[in-house]
This record gives structure tokens, sequence and C-alpha cells, in this order.
């Protein structure tokens, strides 16, 4: 199932890439598709059938984060997370190896960028994490078999 969770960073960033598509690539694309339609023969004309086509693209994308960002719900910091994982949090953990890592827990729409330190709500990790406290233990099933993971701290951004 699609959680409908994000972050208000994240749900910022999907109205900027909308009002961009909106107000400024899809005019500009627009301006082309009209330009070398006035120049005759469609069929073969590529100028018209490669911008027609990144039109297309536009619209869909823009017709998805229309209907996606009334989906969404807000999730901010607040002062009950202190301490503990949850939606948002900054989380760095430590394995009996000494690897350590960092991550920010998000939605699902927030991996859209492929941000290296952020994971989905939905994924094994975050599902082990949530509700814990630092030093807590945690134990997350992995392709791989089990692993056991400290957690060294945990922040919130305000």
């Amino acid at each position: 199932m699609k959680s409908n969770l994000i972050t208000r960073s994240g749900h910022d960033k999907l109205v900027a890439e909308l009002q961009k598509l909106w107000h400024e690539e899809r005019p500009e694309i627009t301006k082309k598709v009209n330009w070398a339609a006035s120049l005759g023969d469609r069929s073969e004309n590529a100028d018209y059938q490669y911008n027609k086509q990144i039109l297309r693209k536009i619209d869909r994308r823009v017709r998805y984060l229309g209907k996606r960002l009334e989906e969404l719900r807000i999730i901010d910091y607040s002062a009950e997370q202190a301490g503990k994982v949850y939606f948002g949090a900054w989380v760095e953990i430590e394995n009996d190896e000494g690897e350590k890592i960092q991550f920010k827990i998000v939605g699902i729409d927030e991996i859209y960028d492929h941000h290296p330190q952020h994971i989905s709500i939905n994924s094994p990790m975050s599902q082990a994490m949530l509700g814990k406290q630092v030093n807590d233990e945690v134990e997350v099933q992995t392709p791989s078999g089990k692993k056991l993971w400290y957690i060294n701290s945990i922040r919130y951004e305000p």
C-alpha cells in the first residue's frame, strides 16, 4: 500500500516541481509545438513530434502531482517525538563491525530524487526502528539474513 505521509520539505519540493512544470516548462514547450505545427506536414515534422511527446510527458506528471498532492498528509515534528525514532527522523546506526549509516525516514514520494540518505517509512529498516531510542538494539531482516544495529543518535530538523 502506498503511504500518504510526507515531510514538509518533501511536500514543498513537489509543489515547486508542479509550479515549474505548469508555469515555465509547459508554456515553453507549447510555444515550440505551435511553431512546429505552423510549418505544415506534422507527420514528418520531427520538431513537432518530439515536442508533442515532451508535452504529453509534462502533462502526465502535472496530473499525477495534482492528484498526489491532494492525498498527501504533511507530518511536522512534534515535541512528543523527541528521543525516539519516528517519521522525519535523522537516525545514525552502527553494527558490530563498526559500520555506521545515517539516514532520514521519509515518505515514498521523497525517494524520487534518489537522495542517498533517504529511506522510505515502508522499508524494513524504518519499520524495525520506529519507536526505538538511542542505545536500543534493532534487528532487521535483510535478504542476506538478520542484522543487528545499534541506534547512536536521533535528531529532527525544525
